[in-house]
């Protein structure tokens, strides 16, 4: 049976329709919103599988037809999920995994396709409100609905699910995520606001998250599907007793050391021993070595938590509201344009900045914008195996490495120069060589750094903050600086990253139902003394950007010429602007409006192709003298090309004093000679004199022998 409920939300009309598409998927939803169109169907395997993590995948697909437009390259159709396919599928993923059951492992999957985009409203919280719907109306057992906004504000004003074109003028681009009673996901950027402006566009976020729910729970109210049976993977009881007895004592102690590796060997060590133990006490323990990993990893996840909680106390020696010890050091790699290391506890990133020309920006085919869009700075994160200590096969670039860049590149992006004060692309990668935790902030700290190194000038330095939270009923701790262990056995990890003025950037995800607002300004209180901390230390190795780019780097300038001239600096099939770049070596790009940017690493590359560029895009001067070939000759004078692309008549009475009677008796073809400009008429016509040049040329002469003349004279005179 179809059935389609419509609301206005957020002034636009919103739709939810079940039954017509996708029908033998476990539950499917089609959401409309303005004419944005998104199919999300949900699916779940029978059998449970015997994987240690939850099987859930989420697939964000943009349809090229969806904007009318056909996929480039040479297949022409759709390839691997794209950046913003990628994003969008966390985005989605994130809300939606804490809040199934503990124990199910039954492979699950939500796919998102985008079927229609009106270039207006972004189709990602209109997928995560369709996976939700798809969900609840199944037999998988998800019985939460959740929705998700974006919040932006214009000149104070908050705006619930801005349309792309009210972004532009938006301050903050906030994404939220919540059920009815709590927000359980956030990202965003924003151009330095308060933790309080924050806070505030959270609530004003959950207030349309409440309407969303219950528009759900409207549409659902008829789809009563039980849930599907299934039984929780939970290891032998007897097993669990067991391995406690034996091992609980000697994980407390490994969690005490405040090395990761050490600790990570004593963990490997109690393991082994455990394994042999239970192996010689009954053969048949033998082969439940994976039930032994998932008690002990539970053994260590509530030792870690109840040392903080009862104690206050954390595995590395911290108190709760500590940050780990931090070196910087800037411009350690001598011939990249900008250069820096950050290191803090054991989590290492090393920055480093490309500046290139415009050849350089990234061109991206979205079907949220009708033309390509161009992108002229991008953040790349790598993260290798050896960052943690590991020896796996290197592969493409996980989502994981596109989700931390894509934070740590919204950190920076409100505080790079205007591209016309600046005119540079602008490439920054993030190589973690070391990770306990809080890569990402790490990226954003050596990020501003080696911009700053590079001689970019920022609006201000930049640094970032991951935070945790141990809950257990009403007992909560809030950790600053989290360890690779604490986000891992922990509740929370709130990331937040900003200047002295504000946050530029922000990140949450949560493991449990979800965060009171008190929490959360807790949280955004703590980041903030940490993150002031942090800068304080990074101002000790830099504390603005260089007064000069590197001497590797282009130097680019930027000159504004006629557009009508654009043509002239090209020449015929690019003949001209080739031969200035090959000449010069300088390397020049001309925007449609006339501007004319020459890069060249040298100065003297620049400058000779400017003074070239200028001689062409130059208009004549009557009383000028200019030097050029003879283009033609005629029987009533010669044509003279004065400046690239521009000729002139002298005619045959203006070669010289003497009457001349033919042309070729003084200019021949190909000749190069000095004429005068006289006049320009109202056709345009140019006309010269080569007769007029020579006499001001003799005078020139002989007003130079007379003032020397007079020197020696005084010379002698002394």
């Amino acid at each position: 049976m179809i059935q389609r409920l419509e609301r206005q939300f957020a002034g636009r009309t919103l739709s939810l329709e079940t039954g017509r598409m996708a029908r033998l998927a476990q539950g499917s939803c089609l959401v409309q919103f303005g004419e944005t169109v998104v199919l999300c169907a949900a699916t779940v395997q029978d059998r449970s599988t015997h994987l240690p993590f939850f099987p859930l995948t989420i697939e964000y697909r943009e349809k090229s037809y969806a904007a009318g437009k056909i996929p480039g390259g040479f297949f022409k159709r759709e390839g691997r999920p794209g950046e913003k396919e990628i994003l969008s599928a966390r985005q989605i993923d994130r809300p939606l995994r804490p809040l199934f059951p503990d124990g199910f492992m039954h492979e699950t999957q939500i796919a998102c396709f985008i079927l229609s985009a009106d270039q207006e409203n972004d189709a990602d919280v209109l997928a995560m409100l369709g996976a939700s719907v798809s969900l609840c109306m199944s037999k998988i057992p998800f019985n939460t609905p959740v929705a998700g906004v974006r919040v932006g504000r214009i000149k104070g004003t908050w705006i619930l699910n801005p349309t792309f074109q009210q972004l532009e003028y938006s301050d903050l681009d906030l994404t939220v995520a919540g059920t009815e009673d709590a927000i359980t996901m956030v990202e965003g950027g924003a151009i330095e606001l308060s933790e309080e402006e924050i806070l505030e566009g959270l609530k004003v976020a959950h207030e349309g998250i409440r309407e969303l729910v219950a528009f759900q729970k409207e549409l659902l109210k008829d789809h009563s599907v039980p849930d599907m049976a299934w039984s929780p993977v939970e290891p032998n009881a007897e097993l669990k007793g067991r391995v406690e007895e034996l091992a609980s004592a000697r994980v407390s102690e490994a969690l005490s050391l405040a090395d990761k590796q050490e600790r990570q060997q004593a963990m490997a060590a109690v393991r082994e021993d455990v394994l042999g133990k239970l192996a010689d006490e009954d053969e048949d323990w033998s082969s439940h070595e994976k039930d032994v990993g998932e008690i002990l990893r539970g053994i260590e996840k509530k030792s870690m938590r109840s040392t903080i909680l009862e104690r206050g106390e954390r595995a590395d020696g911290r108190g709760l509201d500590d940050v780990r010890a931090i070196t910087c050091e800037v411009g350690v790699l001598p011939r990249t344009h900008g250069s820096a290391l950050f290191t803090r506890g054991q989590t290492q990133s090393l920055g480093v900045v490309t500046l290139g020309t415009s050849r350089d920006e990234q061109r991206i085919d979205s079907i949220d914008s009708r033309e390509e869009i161009s992108k002229s700075f991008m953040l790349h994160y790598n993260f290798p195996p050896f960052s943690v200590g590991e020896a796996r096969p290197f592969r493409g670039t996980s989502r994981r490495e596109v989700g931390h860049g894509n934070l740590a590149e919204r950190a920076m992006q409100p505080l790079l120069p205007a591209y016309d004060e600046f005119p540079y692309t602008i490439r920054i990668v993030s190589d973690i060589l070391e990770s306990n935790g809080s890569s990402s902030m790490a990226t954003v700290c050596s990020s501003s750094l080696s911009l700053m190194d590079a001689g970019v000038p920022i609006k201000s330095p930049c640094a970032g903050v991951a935070m945790g939270l141990i809950k257990e009923g009403d007992d909560v701790a809030v950790l600053t600086d989290i360890l690779g262990l604490e986000d891992a056995l922990g509740d929370m990890d709130f990331k937040v990253a900003g200047t002295r003025e504000g946050i530029t950037s922000i990140q949450m995800d949560i493991k449990i139902q979800g965060l009171t607002f008190e929490i959360m300004e807790e949280a955004l209180g703590r980041a903030k003394k940490a993150r002031l901390h942090i800068l304080d230390v990074m101002s000790q190795a830099l504390t603005e950007a260089r007064s000069d780019i590197s001497q590797w780097a282009p130097r680019i300038m930027s000159i504004q010429i006629n557009p009508e001239k654009i043509g002239e600096i090209i020449g015929p099939k690019g003949k001209t602007i080739r031969a200035i770049q090959e000449e010069s070596g300088a390397q020049i790009d001309i925007d449609d409006s006339g501007i004319v940017k020459i890069a060249a690493v040298s100065g003297e590359a620049g400058a000779r192709a400017r003074e070239m560029i200028e001689a062409i895009v130059k208009d004549p001067e009557v009383g000028r003298i200019y030097e050029g070939p003879v283009k033609n000759t005629t029987t009533f004078g010669a044509f003279i090309e004065i400046m690239p692309g521009t000729e002139g008549l002298c005619h045959i009475s203006e070669l010289q004093e003497d009457r001349t009677e033919r042309t070729e008796d003084v200019l021949k073809k190909g000749d190069i000679t000095r004429v005068k400009l006289l006049s320009i008429d109202e056709k345009g016509r140019l006309r010269l004199s080569r007769k007029a040049a020579l006499a001001e040329d003799a005078q020139s002469a002989a007003a130079d022998d007379s003032a020397d003349g007079g020197s020696d004279e005084g010379d002698a005179a002394e």
